[in-house]
């Protein structure tokens, strides 16, 4: 028997191989949820990364884990027909290990930071779900990896959809330049900010002090969905602001 021939070829498509196709599934659909939900309280708090990175991660663990638990069924259950088991077993998930690692250096290169704007952080977790799906075609787990694909590329279009209509709120960069000389009352610019419909988080305040001017910067999380106003329409109420001289807003996730 070649390994070409008809009869190698359906094991594996045989009806064991299919019930641990289906068990790796429900194994990966269980993870993807449980992803989204960690993910939806860190999108929900403003965070960089949501609910796409979070499910995309969590199902992609999950697989290159699974898999270990069904070695017998690794390419197509060829282990049942090693001879005498003269031949010394394969060991995967070495292999794994190394793939697995490698491309977590590649997923970092996507990454763009600038300022506290994170962008590239779905795209990261895709490439590496994408290597994971690779492992699994690699491995023989076919259905699998039909299915991790389908997952995946259902995770990237519409679950974004899903975050926008879920009660969220988003987070905004505020950098402010006061003149030299000023001595910026921090209750003004929180009061400020809450006209505004957003107020500061906890722990992201930076200051900075050149040549008399004082430098604040922090990120500012929306009171509710629809209750930060737009950045355009921020300037006006930051200008009332005493002794302030200029100052950046951007949005603080991608």
């Amino acid at each position: 028997m070649t390994q070409l021939s008809t009869s190698a070829l359906a094991h594996y498509w045989s009806a064991q191989e299919i019930v641990t196709n289906l068990i790796v599934f429900m194994n990966l659909v269980g993870a993807l949820l449980l992803g989204f939900v960690v993910g939806y309280e860190r999108s929900y708090h403003g965070r960089a990364a949501g609910m796409r990175t979070y499910g995309l991660v969590c199902v992609a663990s999950c697989a290159v884990t699974v898999i270990c638990g069904y070695p017998e069924a690794w390419f197509g259950g060829s282990e049942l027909l090693r001879a005498g088991g003269t031949l010394p077993a394969p060991d995967p998930t070495r292999v794994i290990q190394g793939i697995v690692t490698g491309v977590g250096f590649l997923g970092a290169g996507v990454i763009m930071k600038e300022g506290l704007n994170i962008s590239g952080l779905t795209t990261a977790a895709s490439i590496w779900a994408a290597s994971v799906i690779g492992v699994l075609v690699g491995i023989g787990f076919y259905g699998a990896a039909i299915l991790l694909t389908a997952l995946s590329a259902a995770c990237m279009l519409y679950v974004s959809k899903l975050e926008g209509r879920l009660p969220s709120r988003h987070a905004i960069f505020v950098d402010l330049r006061f003149q030299p000389g000023t001595e910026p009352d921090e209750s003004a610019v929180r009061q400020a900010l809450r006209n505004l419909g957003y107020e500061v988080a906890n722990g992201s305040f930076t200051l900075k002090s050149e040549g008399g001017a004082q430098e604040w910067s922090f990120v500012a999380v929306a009171l509710g969905r629809d209750l930060g106003r737009p950045l355009a329409a921020m300037p006006a109420g930051l200008r009332a602001l005493p002794g302030l001289e200029g100052f950046k807003l951007a949005h603080a996730r991608n």
